[in-house]
């Protein structure tokens, strides 16, 4: 296996290449939020390098890979603002390029065919179980000069002698034993490529200089670096070793690798089911384990111009929701009151009026964290009489509070002036005439304005209804 001198040329190599950036996520399911991280970081770093971001679609398991999660991934990347060069490629059409490159490995003496049945790795395992020592594969085949009979796989002759050292852009230095790597399945006897043999291929194919990826795939990066190093032999220098920059995976609160049992793992929940915005989960997965000082805000062009590898720790993050909520109310304050009323106008239904929403945003956005809560309380806009109360509305108008109401109902009727801060005044002024506490005058009118006991402002909740609907809610539950 190559020296560290000579793993310090080819990576110097790679990076005086035009960069590239990969995300190759399978379809066989969702965007995780961690693939969504994964993608957010190469595009990033190619974006701020001026090199290319590809999207490779691994999908060469075509029992598990659906059309249905290709949509959901290239769905979630465009939501996000995640765009990649050129189209995006299918692994699956390069299946007989990556067949070549496995026989091109065998001609020079780089890989071997292997007969060895099911019967013969299972004892081998039971062996290595048994002496409590890590499976590695030893094929008679290796160095075999004769043929088997029957279906037979092509695996790499891995060098057994030295070391193979990363100098990984976030892990540091990795060195592994070229003893501990076995020799690995290139091609199955049905003549398909493994997925070690595939990603290094396409990877060299398409210009890849920097892999970007969590650090699940550390071990395997040592793998790859055995074909990537024995195709160099081969052509004379023409494939380098790619920049590796292993990323800490996310964890849930507990610790532990984020999984279902945390909650939404899957991009189009955060958006479907959550109502977080693009912006703020953009935000918040740039976060999630890559600094630059104390910052927490950062708008697109500036993760651009300041993201970089050194600023990505080596330490897991842990998946906070509290703080991409807070965040999320921080972007919804933010945004456009125009797009936010569409938004929200989806959640509510037809009898939404986008319009009205429009209007009445600047009001209804100033405490919502997420645009379930910004629909829930804007719901009492469009509500038809008589409302349908909460059970702990219907509590509060007992018969002493439809008194109060009917009272408030004549003070209002001559009101003039339907503004915020002209019933503030006339209402504030009245429940100081008779000694009564804001809360005591709001709580009832709250309930007879939206059915239910939380709202915007009560003040705020007359003016958006306007005077009629506002007399007639309250008169309905008066008469009620």
């Amino acid at each position: 296996m190559a020296s560290d001198s000579v793993s310090a040329a080819n990576a110097a190599t790679a990076a005086d290449r035009p960069l590239v950036t990969r995300f190759a996520p399978s379809p066989t399911g969702f965007l995780h939020i961690g693939g969504a991280r994964t993608a957010l970081f190469n595009w990033l770093y190619a974006r701020r390098h001026g090199g290319r971001f590809v999207l490779r679609i691994e999908d060469t398991d075509r029992v598990r890979s659906t059309d249905e999660a290709i949509a959901a991934i290239l769905d979630g990347m465009r939501w996000l603002g995640l765009d990649w060069d050129g189209h995006e490629y299918y692994q699956s059409q390069f299946i007989a390029r990556h067949a070549e490159v496995a026989h091109e490995l065998l001609a020079s003496g780089h890989a071997y065919r292997c007969w060895m049945t099911q019967e013969e790795l299972a004892a081998q395992r039971e062996s290595a179980q048994a002496e409590r020592r890590p499976f590695r594969i030893e094929s008679p085949w290796r160095d075999s000069t004769e043929a088997g009979e029957g279906p037979c796989v092509i695996r790499l002759k891995a060098p057994r002698e030295g070391e193979t050292v990363i100098e990984d852009r976030v892990q540091g230095r990795v060195a592994v034993r070229n003893a501990e790597i076995d020799d690995f399945v290139l091609l199955r006897s049905d003549g398909t490529p493994t997925y070690m043999l595939a990603v290094v291929v396409d990877d060299h194919d398409m210009g890849v200089t920097h892999v970007i990826r969590g650090d699940d795939h550390l071990n395997n990066a040592f793998r790859q670096l055995a074909i990537i190093r024995a195709m160099n032999g081969i052509t004379g220098g023409e494939w380098p070793d790619p920049v590796y920059a292993h990323v800490p995976l996310i964890h849930g609160p507990d610790g532990a690798k984020l999984s279902k049992r945390h909650g939404a793992t899957g991009v189009d929940a955060y958006r479907d089911e959550l109502g977080i915005l693009p912006e703020a989960l953009f935000n918040y997965l740039l976060r999630l384990g890559w600094g630059h000082g104390d910052r927490e805000e950062f708008t697109r062009e500036d993760a651009i111009a300041l993201f970089d590898l050194e600023g990505v720790g080596k330490s897991p993050s842990r998946f906070d929701m509290k703080k991409l909520l807070n965040l999320n109310g921080h972007y919804i304050r933010a945004a456009d009151d125009a797009r936010l009323a569409a938004l929200v106008a989806e959640r509510i239904g037809p009898t939404a009026d986008a319009a009205r929403l429009t209007e009445a945003m600047p009001v209804l956005k100033t405490r919502a964290r997420d645009l379930n809560e910004l629909a829930d309380g804007a719901r009492f806009l469009f509500e038809q009489r008589p409302l349908s109360l909460t059970e702990a509305a219907q509590a509060l108008l007992d018969e002493p509070a439809k008194a109060l109401l009917k009272d408030i109902s004549a003070l209002l009727a001559p009101q003039e002036d339907w503004t915020t801060e002209a019933l503030e005044a006339k209402l504030k002024a009245y429940a100081e005439a008779r000694e009564l506490g804001l809360g005591k005058l709001a709580q009832p009118l709250r309930a007879a304005l939206t059915g239910r006991t939380t709202s915007p402002g009560i003040f705020d909740v007359l003016a958006l209804l306007g005077k009629e609907e506002s007399l007639a809610r309250i008169d309905a539950q008066v008469a009620g």
